[in-house]
C-alpha cells in the first residue's frame, strides 16, 4: 500500500508543535536542507528600500563639547529630566536622549543639541 500526500498532510496535522518541530530537525539533518528562508538576489535591493523608508530614529548625544552646562539644559529640555539625570546622560557617553522619535522631532531635538555645543548622532 502507498503512502499518498494526503496521508502525509493527515498525519502531519495531528502532530503537536513540538512535534513539528522535532520532524522538521530531523528532515533538516537526514536531507542536508534548512528550513530557514533563503535571501534571493532582488532582497539586497528590498533591503535598500527598507532602510529609505526608515521611521524611527534615536538622538545619541555622542560628545558635550566644551558648553557641558548648556548641553544638560538642552537635555533637560528635551526629555523633561531632573538635574541629576540629565547630567549623568551628559557624562555616561555615547547616551541616547531620544529613543524612537520621528524624523523631524529626531532633527529638531539634534539641532538643539547642536547649538548647545553638542555633538550629536541619529540613528
Amino acid at each position: 500500500m502507498a503512502v499518498t500526500k494526503e496521508d502525509v498532510l493527515e498525519f502531519i496535522s495531528g502532530l503537536s508543535v513540538l512535534e513539528l518541530s522535532e520532524l522538521v530537525k530531523e528532515f533538516e539533518e537526514k536531507f542536508g536542507v534548512s528550513a530557514q528562508p533563503v535571501a534571493v538576489a532582488g532582497g539586497a535591493a528590498a533591503g535598500g528600500a527598507a532602510a529609505e523608508e526608515k521611521t524611527e530614529f534615536d538622538v545619541v548625544l555622542t560628545d558635550v563639547g566644551a558648553k557641558k552646562i548648556g548641553v544638560i539644559k538642552a537635555v533637560r529640555a528635551l526629555t523633561g529630566l531632573g538635574l541629576k539625570e540629565a547630567k549623568e546622560a551628559c557624562e555616561a557617553l555615547p547616551s541616547t536622549i531620544k529613543e524612537g522619535v520621528d524624523k523631524d522631532t529626531a532633527d529638531e531635538a539634534k539641532a538643539a543639541l547642536e547649538e548647545a555645543g553638542a555633538v550629536v548622532e541619529v540613528k
